[in-house]
């Protein structure tokens, strides 16, 4: 995961606010049965779920060719101030 601030836009457009994301860079999370995992933003799970299910299912090479791992994908938040990406991965339960 990786976290980007644009503090210039932040600065023009955004009222103050306390607290905007508690993510933290290198934090893991597992979804079972599609289902949000706990500690997860809403707002990245609601940016995120449908590549959560594809994958889940079997899905393949969602970007056709852009994944060095083809049951992978590269997902971020949709808060434009402050964007975190997600790297998402099927695994095989073991």
């Amino acid at each position: 995961m990786k976290k980007v601030c644009h503090t210039d836009l932040i600065e023009k457009y955004e009222n103050p606010i306390q607290h905007a994301c508690d993510m933290e860079i290198g934090r893991v999370f597992f979804s079972e049965n599609w289902q949000r995992p706990e500690g997860l933003c809403e707002s990245a799970w609601d940016s995120m779920s449908a590549f959560v299910m594809a994958l889940a299912y079997g899905a393949e090479d969602i970007y056709s060719g852009w994944m060095k791992n083809k049951r992978s994908v590269m997902i971020s938040c949709n808060d434009g101030f402050r964007p975190v990406s997600f790297l998402i991965e099927a695994i095989e339960e073991q």
